[in-house]
């Protein structure tokens, strides 16, 4: 059993001595680094910065065009809001009690000499009524404005006759029955 053992004796220092002789520092060669190009990154960078000043720039553009559209439609709705209160002011100058008396004697309409109102839930007439006569009527111009033809269609006149005679409702049944080409 001993020249095992003394074997392994005489090999651990071999072992030893060839480790620690690789363990050693030593002085290595300069190898040049492999540097990446620089030419794509740099096209890589530039591609990103053209871009971003492109989306920059059309970003700014649709935010003018918004702007000038913006400011159209407010003065579109200015002008719209003026023409508005000209048209109400016109329909309150028309809608003047002294403006519509003026327009009514223009036209020959003549103030009531008697007036008289009823009370509709007690069915009592108050203040002075007047009896109308055939002459005191106002005088109403009898040509009005034409009223188009689509109010106005001419009548559609339908005649109906009595019920059928017993040949005019045979007749009917003969058109109504299909034809028969082989009882020729």
């Amino acid at each position: 059993m001993s020249q095992p053992a003394a074997s392994l004796r005489s090999r651990v220092p071999r072992i030893a001595g060839a480790a620690v002789e690789r363990a050693r520092l030593t002085v290595v060669p300069r190898t040049r680094a492999v540097r990446a190009p620089r030419v794509p990154f740099v096209l890589f960078v530039s591609a990103i910065l053209l871009m971003g000043v492109v989306g920059l720039l059309m970003f700014n553009t649709s935010m003018q065009q918004a702007s000038f559209t913006i400011s159209t439609y407010q003065e579109r709705a200015t002008s719209l809001a003026a023409r508005e209160e000209q048209l109400t002011a016109e329909l309150e100058k028309e809608r003047d009690p002294q403006t519509l008396g003026e327009r009514a004697q223009r036209e020959g309409m003549v103030l009531p000499d008697c007036t008289g109102f009823l009370d509709t839930v007690t069915g009592e007439v108050t203040g002075k009524p007047c009896r109308t006569t055939g002459d005191n009527k106002l005088p109403v111009k009898e040509d009005g404005p034409p009223v188009p033809k689509l109010l106005d269609p001419p009548p559609n006149v339908v005649t109906v006759r009595g019920e059928p005679s017993a040949n005019e409702n045979a007749a009917g049944d003969k058109k109504n029955q299909p034809k028969n080409d082989d009882a020729r």
